[in-house]
């Protein structure tokens, strides 16, 4: 192992002393069970009751350490406790936590760090409204594209995840989560997201076919679409399964939306804030979106989110347009202005943007050997790994893909799923992790595939660890039990300095 002075995380990490989960996790997922609603789901995909978490690393009560390919779901970009955002916070406790609109210090140093940070033409050109979740400041800013354009309909791309209640259940994709609300989405337009792999518009080699879908809506008087305020849009797809749309997709989309004087909100709630390797993924391309959502690594943690918009976009919104006790608490905004100046100071952007690269080929080389992996694609470190029953018919396999979230995490790596059939691994480790715990975890990676390849029929492990009594029946399938951890012999290699900077 490489000298551990200047990790942020465990440097023994993984590290398994009792199979996963222990009895002290046991323990304490049982005492949830009884007292949560049974419609939680992490307890049942990573079953273990963390104890501390430090950088790209948790460790469980039991004693476990665990590599983090999670991160939160893209919101610890930075990793667990960083250390400029705890003295952040810590500092900002000793002053005030809760403060309604009223202008603190710590609101102001955000707004102007945040103003600088803002992507084209709308940094230093922008407004801020805060809101309070993801999902809050998407469906903020669709009304607030109604409200400016003074129609409604927005058009949405299938595969979006764009936050579970209120209305933006609605613009969300998945038929499951609409099932759940009574919010309809009567004013979302849906239009295929143009995805490469799985083309359903055109051969998937660029965004025209999309672009004249589009073109239809708005020119043809019976598409059936009377009005279309704004086009909403992740740059790549997140909970969809890590799509990455042609090059030539946000820039038509934004001279599309132009022509037709429609707004262009960019949902860069997973996306934004380094993710990509740019500050935000629109950045890739060139574009500026009229509206900007931001939420998640922004608190470093702490629920916050937000809409930037372009600031000649309305003339004045009227007072309570928006509405919420806990938005922009100091406490989030104080580690929010310092998670932007960590971005944006270095050379993290572009290591995330090298290393990102560097993982999409070793993915990709693992692939290779394991026919069970169909595509492997991503941007900086938003990696998706594509599983298939059958490479020619590219036909969606997400049994194998949970089944190899299972065989990493009893190895001691977490890794999520994604895509409309969890058939896609996603990769989204804070930017920060060390070179090291990258290779151990590819280590971890293909040790699990290997395992299930080598099992009787394919099966290997089950696609959902072994879970203690008081947890829901129909949640725990009869399969074979997962097998006992292994940590798996470390080389030690880390990625060439060249690939790393």
């Amino acid at each position: 192992m490489t000298d551990p002075a200047g990790w942020l995380s465990y440097p023994d990490a993984p590290r398994i002393l009792t199979p996963p989960p222990g009895p002290k996790s046991r323990a304490l997922l049982a005492a949830q069970a009884r007292f949560e609603t049974d419609a939680i789901g992490y307890p049942h995909y990573f079953p273990m009751a963390p104890a501390r978490a430090q950088g790209s690393t948790i460790e469980d009560v039991d004693g476990n350490r665990y590599v983090d390919w999670v991160a939160g779901i893209s919101v610890l970009n930075l990793g667990h406790r960083h250390p400029r955002l705890v003295a952040a916070m810590q500092a900002q406790s000793e002053r005030i936590w809760h403060a309604l609109e009223l202008p603190t210090d710590a609101r102001i140093r955000f707004l102007e760090e945040l103003e600088d940070a803002l992507p084209g033409t709308m940094r230093r050109h922008g407004r801020v409204l805060f809101t309070v979740t993801g999902g809050d400041a998407v469906e903020t800013a669709v009304s607030l594209a109604d409200f400016a354009r003074g129609t409604r309909g927005t058009v949405a791309f299938s595969g979006a995840y764009h936050g579970v209640h209120g209305g933006a259940v609605g613009l969300t994709s998945g038929r499951r989560y609409h099932a759940m609300s009574p919010f309809a989405g009567t004013t979302v337009v849906r239009v295929p997201y143009p995805d490469p792999y799985r083309p359903v518009l055109g051969s998937g080699d660029g965004a025209a076919d999309t672009i004249a879908y589009l073109e239809h809506l708005v020119a043809d008087p019976h598409s059936g679409v009377d009005e279309i305020s704004s086009v909403l849009v992740e740059p790549i797809l997140g909970e969809g399964g890590y799509v990455v749309p042609p090059d030539d997709f946000l820039p038509s989309l934004r001279e599309f939306c132009d022509r037709h004087g429609i707004l262009l909100i960019a949902d860069e709630v997973q996306t934004g804030l380094g993710r990509t390797g740019r500050m935000w993924a629109v950045e890739h391309s060139g574009v500026t979106p009229d509206i900007l959502c931001i939420a998640k690594t922004i608190g470093g943690g702490i629920p916050v989110s937000m809409v930037a918009y372009r600031a000649d976009l309305v003339k004045e919104l009227p007072r309570g347009f928006h509405l919420g006790t806990y938005r922009g608490n100091p406490l989030a905004l104080a580690v929010g202005t310092e998670v932007l100046k960590v971005l944006r100071e270095g050379d993290l952007l572009e290591r995330t943007r090298h290393r990102g690269a560097t993982l999409v080929e070793r993915f990709r080389e693992i692939g290779r050997a394991h026919p069970a992996i169909g595509d492997v694609r991503g941007r900086g470190f938003m990696i998706g790994v594509e599983f298939v029953r059958d490479a020619a018919a590219r036909t969606p396999w997400g049994d194998r893909a949970k089944a190899v979230r299972a065989a990493l995490f009893a190895r001691g790596v977490l890794m999520h799923t994604a895509g409309a059939w969890d058939q896609v691994l996603r990769f989204m480790a804070p930017l920060t992790i060390e070179d090291e715990l990258l290779e151990r975890g590819l280590v971890a990676f293909e040790d699990a595939l290997d395992s299930l390849e080598a099992a009787p029929h394919g099966r290997g492990v089950r696609s959902v660890p072994t879970v203690p009594s008081g947890m829901p029946e129909p949640l725990r399938p009869a399969s074979p039990a997962v097998p006992g951890p292994v940590v798996p012999p470390i080389p030690g290699r880390t990625f060439p300095d060249d690939e790393a900077s």
